[in-house]
């Protein structure tokens, strides 16, 4: 944000009439969008320029009229931004400056032809930003079909995001991952704990045993309205609850202070997508714990992101509820010589 206020305060003076939106900020849900939006309106507070965020999930009264005042930066979702480019509440025509924010996330909800759509109304002459945690041979395509000669710079390598995390991970069965949740919250409080689940109704039935046990837990997805899922985010920021429950699509935004745990309910079968979720935690210098459940058929889930991060991630024996390893390397008995054979079977299965 700082880089961009900074041109647009020095090329303020000699503009008249209506301000046209000069810097576009474009990201994949309403949250980021917002904590974007918040950074730009905090850092640019006293050089008079002004910020818009739209999207989607709520009414477009009040940020329709944000855009009839002029606005000199404004961050938007996809679908919300061409929905007010349709209707003639926005032009890109004087556009100096163009942020896609997580690309690679972009890709995965499916917003690709939207981001070449609202490219097509960019002007030629402009400064293209493009930010991605991954870089798949996809998210390369897309680059270069939208950008002019990119220079391509890497902050930080993926696989170090999981150095200041303490990690560990438990083997149980899939029907007792609820008790060993629970057990976790019990046993060992925090202030506060992001859960990560791999579906919508998935998160709901967690928050919904975690009430029952006493427990206070929201859940944030995308069935949520956005009223609702920035009630919750508030609650848990705020101390209110403990827990909060969220699907990967929805969490991307997520920033909380000081974040003490960051539970995977459910493996992501994307290694990439485990480095984002523990990087909740450990944030700004501080440590952070990442522990993860994993069944029988998401143990290939974990080899991947071992491969990713370069590491074997500890694993926590001692608890109520171990499911057996049975496909890691056991010393074979003298009299079962075939048993190996049959672990080999057990590994093709867990892997479809």
């Amino acid at each position: 944000a700082i880089p961009i206020l900074q041109k647009l305060w020095e090329a303020r003076n000699g503009r008249r009439g209506p301000r046209p939106i000069r810097a576009l900020v474009v990201t994949p849900t309403r949250e980021l969008a917002l904590q974007i939006g918040e950074s730009f309106q905090t850092y640019g507070r006293h050089t008079g320029l002004r910020t818009a965020v739209i999207f989607g999930g709520v009414k477009q009264h009040t940020q329709t009229q944000a855009l009839r005042r002029g606005v000199d930066v404004l961050v938007a979702t996809p679908g919300r931004l061409l929905d007010l480019m349709n209707q003639g509440y926005v032009s890109l025509k004087d556009v100096e400056y163009s942020v896609l924010d997580e690309a690679d996330h972009m890709l995965d909800m499916g917003f690709i032809h939207d981001i070449r759509r609202i490219v097509r109304e960019l002007p030629a002459r402009r400064q293209s930003l493009f930010f991605s945690a991954t870089l798949p041979p996809a998210i390369l395509e897309l680059a270069h079909s939208i950008l002019g000669e990119p220079e391509r710079i890497t902050i930080r390598p993926e696989q170090t995001t999981a150095e200041k995390v303490e990690q560990a991970v438990f083997f149980v069965g899939k029907r007792d991952k609820a008790k060993l949740l629970v057990h976790l919250l019990q046993e060992q409080p925090q202030d506060s704990t992001l859960v990560f689940s791999r579906t919508k109704h998935g998160a709901d039935r967690i928050v919904r045993l975690l009430r029952k046990k006493g427990i206070p837990a929201d859940a944030i997805h995308g069935n949520k309205t956005q009223n609702a899922r920035q009630r919750s985010l508030n609650r848990f920021r705020s101390g209110r609850t403990r827990v909060l429950v969220a699907t990967d699509i929805a969490a991307r935004g997520i920033d909380v202070e000081a974040l003490g745990r960051v539970i995977n309910y459910d493996l992501p079968n994307i290694p990439e997508t485990y480095v984002h979720r523990i990087g909740r935690t450990g944030r700004a210098e501080a440590s952070g714990v990442a522990l993860s459940f994993c069944d029988a058929s998401e143990r290939p889930y974990l080899r991947d992101i071992q491969k990713l991060i370069a590491q074997r991630i500890p694993v926590v024996a001692e608890h109520p509820y171990p499911e057996a390893l049975t496909d890691s390397p056991q010393p074979t008995p003298p009299h079962h010589p075939r048993r190996p054979a049959r672990k080999t079977r057990r590994r093709r299965h867990y892997s479809h």
